[in-house]
């Protein structure tokens, strides 16, 4: 199933608010000629009709074009809470190279253009949704809101991660602290989207994964998207010649040729990866790995078929 987004349409424009729209709007006309056809995301302001209630608010158009019952939704409804919470750490700003764009993205571009266009899938849908941001600590957070104000101060800040970090800047990840400290300010029952490449060296594995626990235990459910770059993080893909590698929130560098290294490292992390994926299974949140360079329908079609689920 593959769909088609115009890249070189959107890249002309600057503003994230117009991206994301062309983003979601390419995705939904690839879903139409999926196996998927018949998801309700187009109908923003309606919902399916539920048996034995008034057929006042009926749209029969609707129905004479979908032979489907949906109901007018109005604007003060809101059916879903949904928190985005982004991993902002310098680990996030990899591969390092020139002209990032949407088309040539490291993981936090990635990352930022999903987020934008969830949130404008999730205001099309009268949902409210909140945003926070943390790398060594929380730098954002933000209740959940649905109005149009909140959507525009979101992109606001999300634009500003589209600048790349100041040289030699190094910003560590604390994926353990946040994820407890955001479970804390999140009080109604929500659904949590976190985005991160998950690389945490200054706590244990259990104590990472007790804070995802932290999650489900106030009763949100939580989906996981494993930010990768796969060619190069998970399969270790470079040509067989001296590099020098520096680890971005340490600043840390080691000189080798990656032939001698490729099968231990690759052993050992896809040895982690699985591992969390197991976690995550046994904790019922969603796990998925998402590589930076195959486009955002493997993250939004995951999002619509939870969204399905819950309502």
């Amino acid at each position: 199933m593959v769909y088609t987004i115009d890249h070189n349409r959107i890249q002309q424009f600057g503003s994230l608010e117009f991206i994301a729209k062309q983003v979601v709007e390419g995705f939904i006309v690839g879903l139409h000629k999926s196996p998927f056809h018949g998801f309700s995301v187009e109908f923003a302001e309606h919902r399916l009709y539920n048996a034995g209630e008034s057929i006042k608010h009926i749209d029969w158009k609707l129905y004479g074009r979908t032979d489907k019952l949906f109901v007018k939704r109005y604007e003060e409804e809101t059916n879903l809470r949904c928190q985005l919470i982004l991993d902002i750490s310098s680990s996030m700003y990899f591969p390092v190279k020139d002209n990032i764009s949407i088309t040539n993205p490291n993981k936090i571009t990635f990352s930022v253009y999903a987020a934008a266009a969830l949130i404008y899938l999730l205001k099309k849908q009268r949902d409210a949704f909140g945003l926070s941001l943390f790398s060594g600590s929380i730098e954002q957070h933000t209740p959940c809101k649905s109005s149009s104000v909140h959507q525009k101060f979101l992109y606001g800040e999300l634009e500003k991660l589209l600048k790349p970090l100041p040289p030699n800047t190094q910003k560590k990840t604390s994926v353990t602290d946040a994820l407890h400290e955001i479970a804390e300010k999140i009080h109604k029952r929500s659904l949590v989207i976190i985005f991160s490449d998950m690389l945490e060296t200054a706590t244990t594995q259990d104590q990472l994964f007790s804070a995802l626990q932290h999650m489900r235990h106030n009763k949100h459910e939580v989906i996981l998207f494993h930010v990768v770059d796969k060619s190069k993080e998970l399969d270790f893909e470079y040509e067989n010649r001296p590099y020098k590698f520096i680890d971005l929130e340490e600043g840390t560098e080691i000189k080798l040729t990656p032939n001698e290294v490729k099968e231990l490292y690759t052993k050992k992390v896809r040895s982690y990866k699985d591992e969390l994926k197991i976690k995550c299974g046994q904790y019922r949140i969603e796990f998925i790995e998402v590589d930076i360079n195959q486009g955002f329908e493997q993250l939004l079609l995951p999002y619509l078929l939870k969204r399905e689920k819950l309502f």
